[in-house]
Protein backbone atom coordinates (compact mmCIF):
# COMPACT_ATOMS: atom_id res chain seq x y z
CA UNK A 1 0.00 0.00 0.00
CA UNK A 2 1.31 3.12 -1.15
CA UNK A 3 1.11 6.13 1.52
CA UNK A 4 1.29 9.64 0.70
CA UNK A 5 2.41 11.97 3.71
CA UNK A 6 2.68 15.94 3.26
CA UNK A 7 3.85 18.31 5.80
CA UNK A 8 1.99 21.04 6.17
CA UNK A 9 3.85 24.69 6.95
CA UNK A 10 0.76 26.48 8.46
CA UNK A 11 -2.02 26.10 11.40
CA UNK A 12 -4.91 23.95 10.33
CA UNK A 13 -7.16 26.46 11.86
CA UNK A 14 -5.91 30.18 11.26
CA UNK A 15 -3.24 29.62 8.29
CA UNK A 16 -0.71 31.24 10.17
CA UNK A 17 2.96 30.04 9.60
CA UNK A 18 4.07 30.41 13.24
CA UNK A 19 3.93 26.80 14.36
CA UNK A 20 6.35 25.71 16.56
CA UNK A 21 7.04 21.96 17.73
CA UNK A 22 6.25 20.99 21.66
CA UNK A 23 6.13 17.23 21.42
CA UNK A 24 8.65 15.14 19.90
CA UNK A 25 7.17 11.44 20.06
CA UNK A 26 8.17 8.47 18.25
CA UNK A 27 6.65 7.86 14.46
CA UNK A 28 4.01 4.82 14.39
CA UNK A 29 2.36 2.71 11.86
CA UNK A 30 -0.96 3.17 11.15
CA UNK A 31 -3.05 2.11 13.10
CA UNK A 32 -6.07 0.25 11.15
CA UNK A 33 -3.46 -1.70 9.08
CA UNK A 34 -3.61 -5.56 9.63
CA UNK A 35 -1.32 -7.56 8.05
CA UNK A 36 -1.32 -11.15 6.59
CA UNK A 37 1.48 -12.43 8.68
CA UNK A 38 4.36 -10.89 10.77
CA UNK A 39 7.40 -9.63 9.10
CA UNK A 40 5.40 -7.92 6.96
CA UNK A 41 3.61 -6.78 9.95
CA UNK A 42 7.25 -5.86 11.20
CA UNK A 43 7.98 -4.08 8.30
CA UNK A 44 5.15 -1.72 7.82
CA UNK A 45 5.89 2.11 7.44
CA UNK A 46 6.07 4.14 10.26
CA UNK A 47 5.24 8.08 9.65
CA UNK A 48 5.34 11.45 12.74
CA UNK A 49 2.54 12.21 14.80
CA UNK A 50 4.70 14.70 16.67
CA UNK A 51 2.66 17.87 18.46
CA UNK A 52 2.71 21.50 16.83
CA UNK A 53 1.37 24.38 18.81
CA UNK A 54 0.09 27.80 16.80
CA UNK A 55 1.72 31.15 18.26
CA UNK A 56 -0.96 32.61 16.74
CA UNK A 57 -4.51 30.95 17.74
CA UNK A 58 -2.95 28.35 20.39
CA UNK A 59 -3.94 25.30 18.01
CA UNK A 60 -2.51 21.87 19.02
CA UNK A 61 -2.04 20.11 16.15
CA UNK A 62 0.09 17.52 13.82
CA UNK A 63 1.18 18.24 10.89
CA UNK A 64 2.04 15.47 9.21
CA UNK A 65 -0.87 14.25 7.01
CA UNK A 66 -1.16 11.15 5.78
CA UNK A 67 -3.41 10.82 2.84
CA UNK A 68 -7.28 9.96 3.25
CA UNK A 69 -7.16 6.93 1.59
CA UNK A 70 -4.79 5.40 3.29
CA UNK A 71 -6.53 6.18 6.91
CA UNK A 72 -10.35 5.70 5.99
CA UNK A 73 -10.41 2.74 3.11
CA UNK A 74 -10.12 -0.28 5.32
CA UNK A 75 -11.37 1.40 8.64
CA UNK A 76 -12.91 -0.80 10.88
CA UNK A 77 -14.16 1.08 13.96
CA UNK A 78 -18.43 0.76 14.11
CA UNK A 79 -19.70 3.45 16.73
CA UNK A 80 -23.12 0.93 16.95
CA UNK A 81 -20.48 -1.99 18.48
CA UNK A 82 -18.32 0.67 20.60
CA UNK A 83 -19.32 -0.12 24.02
CA UNK A 84 -21.58 2.82 25.41
CA UNK A 85 -21.90 4.43 22.55
CA UNK A 86 -25.40 4.18 20.54
CA UNK A 87 -26.32 4.58 24.52
CA UNK A 88 -24.53 8.45 24.15
CA UNK A 89 -25.81 8.86 21.01
CA UNK A 90 -29.68 8.89 22.11
CA UNK A 91 -28.99 10.48 24.86
CA UNK A 92 -26.89 13.34 22.61
CA UNK A 93 -30.50 13.26 20.25
CA UNK A 94 -32.85 13.53 23.00
CA UNK A 95 -30.94 16.48 23.99
CA UNK A 96 -31.14 18.16 21.12
CA UNK A 97 -34.10 17.42 20.27
CA UNK A 98 -35.62 19.00 23.83
CA UNK A 99 -33.41 21.98 24.36
CA UNK A 100 -33.61 23.14 20.77
CA UNK A 101 -36.51 21.60 19.34
CA UNK A 102 -35.51 21.48 15.36
CA UNK A 103 -39.22 21.45 13.40
CA UNK A 104 -40.85 18.13 12.84
CA UNK A 105 -39.54 16.08 9.70
CA UNK A 106 -36.40 18.76 10.05
CA UNK A 107 -33.08 17.72 7.69
CA UNK A 108 -30.52 16.07 10.49
CA UNK A 109 -26.68 15.32 8.84
CA UNK A 110 -24.03 13.71 10.55
CA UNK A 111 -20.88 14.37 8.64
CA UNK A 112 -18.25 11.09 9.72
CA UNK A 113 -21.90 9.42 10.75
CA UNK A 114 -20.13 6.02 10.65
CA UNK A 115 -22.66 3.32 10.84
CA UNK A 116 -25.56 5.93 11.82
CA UNK A 117 -25.85 5.16 15.35
CA UNK A 118 -26.25 8.87 16.23
CA UNK A 119 -28.69 9.78 13.24
CA UNK A 120 -31.13 6.68 14.06
CA UNK A 121 -32.69 7.96 16.95
CA UNK A 122 -33.17 10.90 14.89
CA UNK A 123 -35.17 9.29 12.42
CA UNK A 124 -36.86 7.22 14.99
CA UNK A 125 -38.35 10.94 16.06
CA UNK A 126 -39.57 11.58 12.83
CA UNK A 127 -36.72 13.43 11.12
CA UNK A 128 -35.00 12.86 7.76
CA UNK A 129 -31.52 11.93 8.04
CA UNK A 130 -28.13 11.63 5.97
CA UNK A 131 -24.81 10.53 6.77
CA UNK A 132 -21.50 11.52 5.33
CA UNK A 133 -18.71 9.07 5.48
CA UNK A 134 -15.93 8.09 3.51
CA UNK A 135 -15.18 4.57 4.97
CA UNK A 136 -16.93 3.00 1.63
CA UNK A 137 -18.18 -0.72 3.84
CA UNK A 138 -19.13 1.45 6.77
CA UNK A 139 -21.13 3.51 4.43
CA UNK A 140 -22.80 0.84 2.74
CA UNK A 141 -24.08 -1.01 5.33
CA UNK A 142 -25.08 1.95 7.30
CA UNK A 143 -27.43 2.60 4.07
CA UNK A 144 -28.15 -0.72 3.54
CA UNK A 145 -29.46 -0.54 7.55
CA UNK A 146 -31.97 2.50 6.34
CA UNK A 147 -29.85 5.14 7.22
CA UNK A 148 -28.80 6.93 3.67
CA UNK A 149 -25.08 7.47 3.94
CA UNK A 150 -23.04 9.38 1.33
CA UNK A 151 -19.73 7.68 0.96
CA UNK A 152 -17.31 10.65 0.56
CA UNK A 153 -15.16 13.34 2.47
CA UNK A 154 -16.79 16.55 3.53
CA UNK A 155 -15.95 19.10 1.18
CA UNK A 156 -17.56 22.14 -0.15
CA UNK A 157 -18.43 21.09 -3.30
CA UNK A 158 -20.59 18.16 -1.62
CA UNK A 159 -22.31 20.28 0.89
CA UNK A 160 -23.86 22.51 -2.29
CA UNK A 161 -25.10 19.61 -3.61
CA UNK A 162 -26.72 18.63 -0.71
CA UNK A 163 -28.41 21.80 0.09
CA UNK A 164 -29.60 21.49 -3.59
CA UNK A 165 -31.18 17.92 -2.69
CA UNK A 166 -32.09 17.99 0.35
CA UNK A 167 -32.66 21.39 1.47
CA UNK A 168 -31.25 22.94 4.30
CA UNK A 169 -30.11 21.21 7.32
CA UNK A 170 -31.13 22.34 11.20
CA UNK A 171 -29.23 20.16 12.52
CA UNK A 172 -25.44 18.82 11.87
CA UNK A 173 -23.49 17.17 13.59
CA UNK A 174 -19.83 15.84 13.29
CA UNK A 175 -19.14 13.49 16.60
CA UNK A 176 -15.49 12.13 17.06
CA UNK A 177 -14.91 13.51 13.60
CA UNK A 178 -14.02 17.14 14.05
CA UNK A 179 -10.67 16.44 14.75
CA UNK A 180 -9.86 14.09 11.79
CA UNK A 181 -9.94 16.71 8.95
CA UNK A 182 -7.20 18.36 7.36
CA UNK A 183 -9.27 20.68 5.56
CA UNK A 184 -10.83 22.28 8.94
CA UNK A 185 -11.82 25.70 6.57
CA UNK A 186 -13.45 24.01 4.09
CA UNK A 187 -15.13 21.68 6.67
CA UNK A 188 -16.33 24.65 8.61
CA UNK A 189 -17.45 26.04 4.99
CA UNK A 190 -18.75 23.41 4.40
CA UNK A 191 -21.24 23.23 7.33
CA UNK A 192 -21.98 26.92 6.98
CA UNK A 193 -23.13 26.09 3.49
CA UNK A 194 -26.04 23.41 4.36
CA UNK A 195 -27.07 24.97 7.77
CA UNK A 196 -30.91 26.75 7.56
CA UNK A 197 -30.62 30.34 8.99
CA UNK A 198 -31.34 29.33 12.51
CA UNK A 199 -29.68 25.35 12.34
CA UNK A 200 -27.18 24.88 14.68
CA UNK A 201 -24.25 22.75 14.42
CA UNK A 202 -23.00 19.94 17.18
CA UNK A 203 -19.54 18.87 17.64
CA UNK A 204 -17.44 16.31 19.96
CA UNK A 205 -14.12 16.15 20.16
CA UNK A 206 -11.66 15.40 22.88
CA UNK A 207 -10.48 18.30 25.49
CA UNK A 208 -7.06 19.31 24.77
CA UNK A 209 -6.61 20.11 28.90
CA UNK A 210 -8.32 16.98 29.81
CA UNK A 211 -5.63 15.59 27.09
CA UNK A 212 -2.83 17.28 29.49
CA UNK A 213 -4.27 16.75 32.59
CA UNK A 214 -4.47 13.17 32.37
CA UNK A 215 -1.74 12.06 29.97
CA UNK A 216 -3.95 10.68 27.52
CA UNK A 217 -1.29 10.09 25.11
CA UNK A 218 -3.63 6.95 23.70
CA UNK A 219 -5.57 9.52 21.91
CA UNK A 220 -2.58 10.82 19.76
CA UNK A 221 -2.58 8.70 16.68
CA UNK A 222 -2.32 9.75 12.12
CA UNK A 223 -7.01 10.26 12.75
CA UNK A 224 -6.53 12.65 15.32
CA UNK A 225 -5.11 15.65 14.06
CA UNK A 226 -6.18 18.50 15.73
CA UNK A 227 -6.43 18.57 19.64
CA UNK A 228 -8.84 21.03 20.52
CA UNK A 229 -9.23 24.07 22.63
CA UNK A 230 -12.27 26.02 23.45
CA UNK A 231 -9.88 29.48 22.47
CA UNK A 232 -8.96 28.41 19.01
CA UNK A 233 -12.02 26.67 18.12
CA UNK A 234 -13.88 30.16 18.69
CA UNK A 235 -11.65 31.81 16.81
CA UNK A 236 -11.79 29.42 14.21
CA UNK A 237 -15.22 29.48 13.86
CA UNK A 238 -15.45 33.14 14.38
CA UNK A 239 -13.22 33.32 11.42
CA UNK A 240 -15.67 31.36 9.26
CA UNK A 241 -19.09 33.34 10.09
CA UNK A 242 -20.19 31.09 12.86
CA UNK A 243 -20.39 31.15 16.99
CA UNK A 244 -20.19 29.08 19.85
CA UNK A 245 -23.36 29.11 21.53
CA UNK A 246 -22.43 26.67 24.25
CA UNK A 247 -20.18 24.15 25.54
CA UNK A 248 -20.28 20.87 27.77
CA UNK A 249 -17.43 18.85 29.08
CA UNK A 250 -18.23 14.77 28.87
CA UNK A 251 -16.36 12.05 30.08
CA UNK A 252 -16.42 10.33 26.64
CA UNK A 253 -13.12 8.97 25.48
CA UNK A 254 -11.76 10.15 29.19
CA UNK A 255 -12.47 14.42 28.77
CA UNK A 256 -14.28 15.63 25.79
CA UNK A 257 -16.42 18.55 24.84
CA UNK A 258 -19.34 19.33 23.09
CA UNK A 259 -19.93 22.28 21.12
CA UNK A 260 -23.40 24.43 19.74
CA UNK A 261 -22.84 26.48 17.45
CA UNK A 262 -25.03 28.82 15.02
CA UNK A 263 -24.53 31.01 12.07
CA UNK A 264 -23.13 34.41 13.49
CA UNK A 265 -25.80 36.90 14.70
CA UNK A 266 -28.02 34.35 14.82
CA UNK A 267 -31.27 34.49 17.47
CA UNK A 268 -29.51 32.34 20.67
CA UNK A 269 -27.62 33.72 23.23
CA UNK A 270 -23.66 32.83 24.17
CA UNK A 271 -24.14 30.27 27.61
CA UNK A 272 -21.71 31.25 30.37
CA UNK A 273 -20.46 28.05 29.80
CA UNK A 274 -17.98 29.13 27.05
CA UNK A 275 -16.55 31.75 28.85
CA UNK A 276 -16.08 29.88 31.93
CA UNK A 277 -13.92 26.95 29.33
CA UNK A 278 -12.33 30.46 28.11
CA UNK A 279 -11.23 31.81 31.59
CA UNK A 280 -10.52 28.48 32.64
CA UNK A 281 -8.35 28.09 29.94
CA UNK A 282 -6.35 31.55 30.21
CA UNK A 283 -5.81 30.24 34.31
CA UNK A 284 -4.13 26.76 32.80
CA UNK A 285 -2.24 28.20 29.91
CA UNK A 286 -3.61 26.60 27.58
CA UNK A 287 -1.88 28.26 24.88
CA UNK A 288 1.37 28.36 26.37
CA UNK A 289 4.54 26.23 24.92
CA UNK A 290 5.70 25.54 28.29
CA UNK A 291 2.05 23.81 29.39
CA UNK A 292 3.00 21.60 26.45
CA UNK A 293 6.38 20.59 26.96
CA UNK A 294 5.56 20.26 30.14
CA UNK A 295 2.93 17.36 28.84
CA UNK A 296 5.69 16.06 26.64
CA UNK A 297 8.14 15.65 29.72
CA UNK A 298 4.76 13.98 31.42
CA UNK A 299 5.22 11.57 28.81
CA UNK A 300 8.42 10.66 28.79
CA UNK A 301 8.31 9.68 32.71
CA UNK A 302 5.97 7.23 31.75
CA UNK A 303 7.50 5.76 29.03
CA UNK A 304 10.35 4.88 31.21
CA UNK A 305 8.09 3.81 34.13
CA UNK A 306 6.69 1.76 31.50
CA UNK A 307 9.57 -0.08 30.02
CA UNK A 308 10.56 -0.39 33.09
CA UNK A 309 8.12 -2.60 34.26
CA UNK A 310 8.55 -4.56 31.10
CA UNK A 311 12.24 -5.04 30.93
CA UNK A 312 11.51 -6.96 35.01
CA UNK A 313 8.93 -9.49 33.66
CA UNK A 314 10.90 -10.12 30.47
CA UNK A 315 13.76 -10.55 32.43
CA UNK A 316 11.43 -12.73 35.17
CA UNK A 317 10.21 -14.69 32.02
CA UNK A 318 6.51 -13.62 32.31
CA UNK A 319 4.66 -13.80 28.95
CA UNK A 320 2.70 -10.74 28.58
CA UNK A 321 -0.22 -10.07 25.94
CA UNK A 322 -1.98 -6.96 24.69
CA UNK A 323 -5.94 -6.82 24.87
CA UNK A 324 -7.93 -5.22 21.68
CA UNK A 325 -6.51 -4.33 18.40
CA UNK A 326 -7.46 -0.92 18.90
CA UNK A 327 -6.67 2.39 17.05
CA UNK A 328 -4.32 3.55 20.00
CA UNK A 329 -2.40 0.28 20.28
CA UNK A 330 0.50 1.41 17.75
CA UNK A 331 0.56 4.82 20.28
CA UNK A 332 0.62 2.80 23.32
CA UNK A 333 3.38 0.37 22.51
CA UNK A 334 5.51 2.87 20.21
CA UNK A 335 5.25 5.67 22.89
CA UNK A 336 5.81 3.56 26.14
CA UNK A 337 8.48 1.55 25.37
CA UNK A 338 6.44 -1.39 24.48
CA UNK A 339 8.11 -2.35 21.20
CA UNK A 340 9.09 -6.01 20.86
CA UNK A 341 7.44 -6.76 24.17
CA UNK A 342 4.13 -8.01 23.71
CA UNK A 343 3.62 -11.84 22.97
CA UNK A 344 0.18 -11.46 20.75
CA UNK A 345 -3.12 -9.52 21.21
CA UNK A 346 -6.64 -11.00 21.72
CA UNK A 347 -9.43 -9.50 19.65
CA UNK A 348 -12.78 -10.75 18.44
CA UNK A 349 -13.20 -8.34 15.56
CA UNK A 350 -13.65 -10.55 12.29
CA UNK A 351 -11.33 -8.32 9.94
CA UNK A 352 -8.61 -8.43 12.68
CA UNK A 353 -8.54 -12.13 14.16
CA UNK A 354 -5.34 -14.33 12.74
CA UNK A 355 -4.03 -11.13 11.04
CA UNK A 356 -0.79 -9.52 12.02
CA UNK A 357 -0.63 -6.13 13.75
CA UNK A 358 1.55 -3.42 11.59
CA UNK A 359 4.66 -2.56 13.45
CA UNK A 360 5.07 -5.22 15.26
CA UNK A 361 4.05 -7.90 13.80
CA UNK A 362 2.23 -9.25 16.87
CA UNK A 363 -0.16 -11.67 16.13
CA UNK A 364 -3.80 -11.13 16.57
CA UNK A 365 -5.87 -14.09 18.37
CA UNK A 366 -9.40 -14.52 19.61
CA UNK A 367 -10.27 -13.57 23.54
CA UNK A 368 -11.37 -16.75 24.29
CA UNK A 369 -7.55 -17.71 24.11
CA UNK A 370 -6.84 -15.04 27.32
CA UNK A 371 -7.75 -17.92 29.67
CA UNK A 372 -6.41 -20.82 28.03
CA UNK A 373 -2.93 -19.09 27.57
CA UNK A 374 -2.83 -17.70 30.84
CA UNK A 375 -0.24 -14.48 30.07
CA UNK A 376 1.11 -13.41 33.77
CA UNK A 377 0.61 -9.49 32.49
CA UNK A 378 -2.06 -8.45 29.84
CA UNK A 379 -1.76 -4.47 28.62
CA UNK A 380 -5.12 -3.32 27.93
CA UNK A 381 -4.97 -1.51 24.27
CA UNK A 382 -8.34 -0.72 23.94
CA UNK A 383 -7.41 1.41 26.68
CA UNK A 384 -11.56 3.64 26.76
CA UNK A 385 -12.73 0.13 27.71
CA UNK A 386 -10.58 -1.08 30.34
CA UNK A 387 -13.31 -1.41 32.85
CA UNK A 388 -15.56 -3.30 30.85
CA UNK A 389 -12.59 -5.54 30.01
CA UNK A 390 -11.74 -5.88 33.43
CA UNK A 391 -15.25 -6.69 34.57
CA UNK A 392 -16.19 -8.69 31.80
CA UNK A 393 -12.58 -11.49 32.28
CA UNK A 394 -12.96 -12.02 35.70
CA UNK A 395 -12.19 -15.74 35.50
CA UNK A 396 -8.32 -14.97 33.70
CA UNK A 397 -7.55 -12.69 37.08
CA UNK A 398 -9.30 -15.33 39.60
CA UNK A 399 -6.81 -17.38 37.89
CA UNK A 400 -4.00 -15.68 38.37
CA UNK A 401 -3.62 -13.23 35.52
CA UNK A 402 -3.16 -9.37 35.92
CA UNK A 403 -4.39 -6.76 33.53
CA UNK A 404 -2.21 -3.49 33.11
CA UNK A 405 -3.49 -0.09 32.05
CA UNK A 406 -1.62 2.22 30.60
CA UNK A 407 -4.12 5.39 30.37
CA UNK A 408 -4.78 7.86 31.46
CA UNK A 409 -2.59 6.14 34.50
CA UNK A 410 -0.14 3.13 34.72
CA UNK A 411 -2.10 0.30 36.99
CA UNK A 412 -2.07 -3.02 37.39
CA UNK A 413 -5.00 -4.78 38.27
CA UNK A 414 -5.14 -8.63 39.46
CA UNK A 415 -7.46 -10.83 42.07
CA UNK A 416 -5.27 -9.55 45.32
CA UNK A 417 -6.42 -5.54 43.80
CA UNK A 418 -5.34 -2.55 41.77
CA UNK A 419 -2.23 -1.26 42.25
CA UNK A 420 -1.54 2.67 40.58
CA UNK A 421 2.39 2.48 39.70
Amino acid sequence: MTVNVVHRKTCRLCDAKDVELVVKLEPIPLSENYCADSETGKQAARYPVDLYMCAECGHVQQLDVVDSKSLWESYTYYSGEAKGMPEHFAQVATKIRETYQPPASSLVIDIGSNDGSLLRPFKTAGHRVLGIDPATEIARLATASGIETIPELMSLELAKKIRQQHGPAHVVCMFNAFAHADNMGEIAESIRTMLAPDGLFFFEAQYLLDIIDRVLIATIFHEHMSHHSVKAITMFLDRHGMELIDVERVPIQHGSLIGTVQIKGGKRQVKGSVRELLELEVKRGLDKLETLRKFGAQVQQQKERTRKLAQEWKQAKRSIAGYGAARSGPTLISQLGLTGVIDYIVDDHPQKVNKYSSGDGIQILPTAELCKRMPAYTIILAWVHAAKIIENNKEYLDKGGHFVVLCPETRVVGREGDVTL
